[in-house]
């Protein structure tokens, strides 16, 4: 009886140390596994939606902003006109810069609205106009060619043309440094966000302390000429020839942000645009 009793003794422990082996490799697999982002389709929208009121937005971000005590965070600046790069880097001057939103503002019709990555102003929003003005000359050259092949539809090549004379005015306001710069997205400590409200050509300082992450945060800053509620620009081209004018649109992002460029503002850093259109 003794040595069954060992022999059954040895078999349990062999069969827990085996458990425990297998228990161990399941762990350490667990733990080479990617963690899974809970926070993936989550996003954060800052600015005005269509059809919002301009004033009581302007107001609601100055009473946000007054009471604002939170530490550095990030804000959407906007413009009360539209600013050359050079006269946006006057305005935010001292101010950490991650990006700037642009259009081209040409009278009854509709542009696009495009996000610029620019950590370093006006060098970067330079570049990145560049960026946005070949991808312009690509769209009007492919406009183009698309009105050519719609002989047997007036109405339809009519739109192609227009398309390929906006694309095209477009391109060569971007690549002229035009004054298309309407709002940009800082991160400052609130005493510096107030303190940039008051500056010159600042329309109003929306503070986010909730944005954490920009490639999640949609920005919609109000249009300069938008006055009373936010909507499309009058557009007077053919219809769908137009691009995104509405300010509650989601901009493009049209350059990334400079990986080696550091985080302390009013700028130095190397500049890394690369359109993603």
């Amino acid at each position: 009886m003794p040595p069954r009793r060992s022999r059954s003794a040895a078999l349990t422990w062999l069969a827990l140390v085996c458990a425990l082996v297998v228990l161990v490799v399941a762990v350490a697999q667990r733990r080479d596994r990617p963690v899974s982002d809970r926070t993936v389709g989550e996003v954060t929208r800052v600015g005005v939606t269509g059809g919002a009121s301009i004033p009581a937005y302007l107001r609601t971000a100055g009473e946000e902003l007054a009471r604002l005590d939170a530490p550095d965070g990030y804000a959407l600046v906007s413009f009360d006109g539209y600013l050359t790069p050079a006269r946006a880097a006057a305005a935010l001057d001292g101010t950490r810069v991650s990006a700037v939103v642009a259009r081209v503002p040409l009278p009854g019709r509709q542009t696009e609205i495009v996000r610029i990555a620019a950590l370093r102003l006006p060098q970067d929003a330079v570049a990145g106009m560049a960026g946005v003005a070949t991808r312009k000359d690509r769209e009007t050259a492919d406009y183009r060619s698309r009105a050519a092949a719609a002989t047997a539809d007036p109405e339809l090549r009519r739109v192609y043309d227009s398309g390929a004379e906006v694309a095209a005015r477009e391109a060569e306001a971007y690549r002229a440094g035009c004054a298309c710069v309407y709002a940009a997205v800082v991160s400052a400590v609130p005493d510096a966000l107030r303190a940039l409200a008051g500056r010159r050509n600042v329309r109003v300082v929306d503070p986010a302390p909730e944005v954490t992450r920009l490639d999640r945060t949609v920005f919609t800053p109000p249009l300069p000429e938008q006055r009373d509620v936010v909507r499309p620009p009058a557009d007077t081209g053919p219809a769908e020839a137009g691009g995104m004018g509405d300010s509650s649109e989601a901009a493009r992002t049209v350059s990334g942000p400079s990986p080696t460029a550091p985080a302390t503002g009013g700028g130095s850093g190397v500049p890394n645009p690369a359109p993603t259109s």
